[in-house]
């Protein structure tokens, strides 16, 4: 699956699934967003992820958004049941634009494409969590979907 969009006069993106020759540019992004959040991971988490990402068996992908040859975006998501529903839901796990390509469409194209494959898999639900301070990102996340009243809570063990 390869998704080609014009999104403005300053850019075409060209959405890529997660393939063996773009790992490079996934790690980049993905220690891009780590960073951003101010956390990373050793890297037997990039590696045991990754290997997840390319297993056909487990429910975990990842899209790059590619600015000709130049990566600019990545989308983690991975389906899971509920306890609610029959139907399987997807967690919008991570969401990544680099700088050079924020502010034009390509958060909203990723996100786009995650529901458009969330709906063709027949999925009840497309959610995610991000941090109450990240105010461009939830600029674009206001225009999108809508906020859920829920707040979160972590027991990290």
């Amino acid at each position: 699956m390869q998704i080609k969009l014009w999104i403005g006069q300053e850019m075409t993106v060209t959405l890529t699934p997660a393939q063996p020759e773009v790992e490079s540019d996934w790690r980049r992004l993905w220690r891009d967003y780590l960073m951003f959040y101010k956390t990373k991971r050793d890297d037997v988490v990039f590696d045991t992820t990754w290997a997840r990402i390319l297993n056909p068996e487990t429910d975990m992908f990842a899209l790059l958004a590619y600015d000709g040859d130049r990566a600019v975006g990545l989308v983690n998501y991975l389906y899971h049941h509920s306890f609610w529903d029959i139907e399987k839901r997807c967690y919008l796990n991570d969401l990544y634009v680099h700088p050079d390509g924020r502010n034009l469409g390509v958060g909203r194209t990723m996100i786009n494409a995650v529901v458009e494959q969330a709906k063709s898999d027949q999925l009840k639900q497309v959610y995610w969590l991000t941090a109450k301070d990240n105010t461009n990102a939830r600029a674009l996340y206001d225009k999108v979907a809508h906020l859920s009243p829920f707040l979160k809570y972590d027991i990290h063990l």
